[in-house]
């Protein structure tokens, strides 16, 4: 594979499934589960192997099962010498900069699982004060889905552009009827919808009180002063020290996930040749093969990814 420099990136909630964490049972790197049960006062290991689908579409749940998973690979890949390259970025998709973050080594394990339990809760309770739901429009370029979302808005509606994933894939969130009014107009720019299976209009301003929550526990963790360079998801940029993770985390919760910027970003400025994906499932790939189809991405969603 040769000594490419390498941008490891992490997936977020809703690549969670059951029993996600039963290829990982019998690694060494298991025992993460227990750290991070300690640090959350969740059974990590419970939720990994047994919760219910039902179970697993609690956003905070969700969101600390696919971190620990996202951990649990990175560790395991670290422990096998598997990156055949120098690591020189990371970047991971809303709650996968966490598992990013500990990757640099801007947080230890206990401080990431401690804020990625904060940020669960806090998204969760958001969402239960105001409804709200997303949705994806697949095939419009991401101008047309701009400029229809702008026309809902104006016309009274609640949605916002809560993720640019990748070429012809733009997420909307917002109230169930804005969400609803965008779905109506798809056809007109061209557009499939999906509606996701989600609990809050996660990314908008609807969770500006979930914002305000995890800033206060961003503020009392410390960040190392210097780590690998982390691609923010507010503007694609990197970032390699301690300024900043405070801003950029609380933000994070009420602005677009710039994913697609993100990936250019790994691939052009920071240099990888190759980006490979620690965590449940292979959604990253495909929109990495979609945004820089010439850069190689691997998905290690399971250890028999490592032989």
């Amino acid at each position: 594979m040769g000594e490419r420099p390498i941008g490891l990136v992490f997936p977020g909630q809703g690549t969670q499934r059951q029993a996600m964490g039963a290829p990982w049972r019998d690694t060494p790197s298991w025992g993460i589960t227990a750290e991070i049960s300690e640090a959350t006062g969740e059974d990590v290991a419970d939720l990994l192997l047994h919760a219910t689908a039902e179970r697993l579409r609690r956003t905070d749940l969700a969101q600390l099962s696919v971190f620990s998973v996202a951990m649990i690979a990175h560790a395991e890949a670290v422990r096998r010498g598997a990156f055949d390259g120098p690591v020189v970025a990371c970047a991971g998709h809303s709650l996968g900069e966490y598992a990013a973050l500990t990757a640099a080594g801007a947080y230890t394990l206990p401080a990431a699982a401690a804020l990625v339990a904060a940020r669960g809760r806090a998204m969760r309770e958001a969402a239960a004060g105001r409804e709200g739901t997303m949705g994806v429009l697949v095939a419009a370029p991401l101008e047309d889905v701009e400029r229809l979302v702008g026309s809902v808005r104006e016309e009274g509606g609640d949605v916002w552009v809560a993720n640019v994933n990748a070429p012809g894939q733009t997420v909307v969130s917002g109230a169930p009827e804005g969400v609803a009014r965008v779905a109506d107009g798809a056809a007109s720019i061209g557009a499939k919808f999906i509606r996701l299976q989600v609990g809050g209009a996660f990314h908008s301003p609807y969770m500006a009180p979930a914002a305000q929550s995890l800033a206060a526990a961003l503020k009392d963790t410390a960040a190392a002063p210097r780590h690998l360079p982390v691609v923010a998801n507010v503007d694609a940029r990197p970032y390699d020290g301690a300024g900043g993770w405070t801003e950029l985390g609380t933000r994070q919760l009420t602005s677009p996930v710039l994913w697609e910027e993100s990936v250019r970003t790994l691939t052009g400025p920071l240099g990888c040749g190759r980006l490979v994906e620690l965590g449940p499932g292979r959604t990253l790939a495909g929109l990495i093969r979609r945004i820089a189809p010439d850069v190689e991405v691997v998905s290690v969603d399971g250890p028999a990814a490592l032989d």
